[in-house]
């Protein structure tokens, strides 16, 4: 009979079980985390990224400007059917018809909406516009403050002052407005072609993601340290806009057909989620970037050592 400290024929007993596995474990949790180490060494961006994402809270932020962004573009789709002349209404009508590729009944149903009918005796039309635009007014900031609080999130600054950044939540929409106004010409190359519509669409994006960051900082970023953030931002939404054609039409046209207008709700904010937090990925991504010593010297990021002071 063997005693409880000893070995038998088939091997250690259970307590020597057990301390060869405490030892097995520690030994290959020493090498994670000298493998982490020598990572974190080698590839200090990923750390930083990683650590960076989850302080700016990433995902929670996205699905708040994209409910904000869905809030805002249900009310402005009745405020474009109800005052706006024909012509701009059609533009609209155009830019979501290229960018989505829509078809079938939900084609028809943003005709509906935006297209309606030109009889200036609509007094329904002119209420719903009246309404609709007030609903506007309403929301419209709360999708710029949602905007603005993930850009400051994203470069770890201080709320700005509701005095400097009220007019900066009107304009950051307008600008906003006309850019998905034109997008449907930018996407097509004004009619040259997807040759020259990629590129323009490019940098289109490009431009005014770079502008949005400057505007709702308040300038209190320069220029220079804002472009990783907007290259990254403005080349995924890209791709992702020109993709969208594959699934949009297809999962919206289902959604309307089996479960009406609230199946293509969630189908609408599903979307507008995904493209947030492509968003807000790309813009944390670009500000961790710009503060990296090797491109915090290039790019003049203020407040780091060797650096310039803040110029804007």
């Amino acid at each position: 009979m063997q005693s409880g400290t000893g070995t038998g024929k088939d091997g250690p007993d259970r307590p020597s079980r057990r301390a060869w596995r405490r030892k097995r474990t520690g030994s290959k949790g020493s090498r994670l985390t000298a493998m982490r180490e020598r990572a974190e060494k080698r590839f200090p961006v990923i750390t930083h990224l990683l650590s960076h994402l989850i302080s700016v809270n990433v995902f929670d932020s996205a699905t708040r400007l994209a409910a904000q962004t869905f809030l805002t573009a249900v009310p402005l789709l009745f405020v474009v059917a109800s005052i706006a002349p024909a012509a701009l209404r059609q533009q609209f009508a155009t830019s979501l018809h290229d960018t989505f590729g829509l078809s079938g009944s939900s084609n028809e149903d943003l005709a509906k909406v935006l297209l309606g009918t030109d009889d200036p005796s609509d007094q329904l039309r002119q209420t719903t516009g009246a309404v609709s635009g007030l609903m506007v007014l309403l929301s419209a900031t709360a999708c710029s403050r949602a905007m603005q609080r993930l850009c400051e999130r994203a470069w770890s600054m201080p709320k700005a002052g509701a005095r400097v950044a009220a007019w900066r939540w009107l304009a950051w929409l307008a600008t906003w407005m006309l850019m998905f106004a034109v997008q449907g010409d930018l996407r097509n190359g004004f009619g040259l072609g997807l040759w020259l519509g990629v590129p323009l669409l490019l940098l289109g994006q490009i431009g005014i993601w770079w502008w949005t960051q400057h505007l709702l900082l308040a300038g209190r970023m320069p220029w220079l340290p804002l472009l990783p953030a907007s290259l990254l931002t403005g080349t995924a939404l890209t791709v992702v806009t020109f993709t969208a054609s594959l699934y949009v039409p297809r999962a919206l046209n289902h959604s309307l057909d089996k479960y009406g207008s609230l199946g293509a709700i969630f189908t609408l904010l599903s979307w507008l989620i995904t493209l947030c937090v492509i968003a807000a990925l790309c813009i944390t991504a670009g500000a961790v970037v710009a503060r990296e010593p090797w491109a915090a010297r290039r790019l003049g990021t203020p407040g780091l050592p060797g650096t310039p002071p803040d110029r804007a």
